[in-house]
């Protein structure tokens, strides 16, 4: 659960933005957008396979340069 608590001189902006800022690290918005529509088991394999190899290109792309 993401609280922000009000600290000395805050406006409500700044505490929105803290506020997104922690929800954002925790991965809530992600989950809730995962969870929004069901993903057959085996879809979700491939989908993660994917992912998988989507970073392992990133990496080894930023470890060559």
């Amino acid at each position: 659960m993401a609280v922000v608590k009000r600290e000395r001189n805050d406006t409500e902006e700044r505490m929105i933005k803290r506020f997104l800022k922690k929800v954002k690290k925790q991965g809530i918005i992600e989950e809730f957008l995962k969870r929004r529509y069901y993903v057959k088991p085996s879809v979700q394999r491939r989908l993660d396979k994917k992912r998988q190899i989507a970073e392992h290109k990133k990496r080894e792309a930023k470890k060559n340069r």
